[in-house]
């Protein structure tokens, strides 16, 4: 793994940049090319009997997103949604990106996507795959002869 080391001064150099171009330019709407595209963090864990996936997606209700797995695929869908309020005022800085996201993962053989479940609590959307009962690991005796 390559070390990068970090030049706090070049945060400030690019929020500077930002800025200019905001006021500048006020009219210029930003687009997804110019920041990136609006997908949710996700951490994928392993445990003996069922995956865990956790997506982090703060400000997103519960109506507005979807999980569904489809030829072996877990898909994850949602929308953040723009606030109503913000378009009647004045904004100064607006980093928060809105808009629709969609995750795919593909599963892993070794799941039954039957029993698949998912909770969200706190912004975090979590997924439990479990394993199917072959794909666990079994201790085996080991007998005198």
């Amino acid at each position: 793994m390559k070390l990068v080391r970090w030049d706090p001064l070049q945060e400030f150099v690019a929020l500077s940049n930002r800025l200019n171009r905001t006021i500048n330019d006020p009219f210029t709407q930003r687009t997804e090319d110019s920041f990136g595209a609006w997908a949710p963090p996700v951490d994928i864990l392993e445990r003996q009997d069922h995956l865990v996936i956790r997506a982090e997606v703060p400000g997103i209700r519960k109506e507005d997103m979807e999980v569904w797995i489809e030829n072996g695929v877990l898909t994850l869908h949602g929308e953040r949604k723009e606030e109503k309020d913000v378009k009647d005022q004045s904004a100064h800085l607006m980093e928060r990106v809105y808009g629709s996201f969609t995750r795919s993962f593909s599963l892993p053989t070794t799941v039954d996507a039957t029993k698949v479940t998912a909770t969200y609590k706190d912004g975090v959307l979590e997924v439990m795959v479990p394993k199917v009962e072959t794909a666990k690991p079994k201790s085996v005796e080991i007998k005198v002869a």
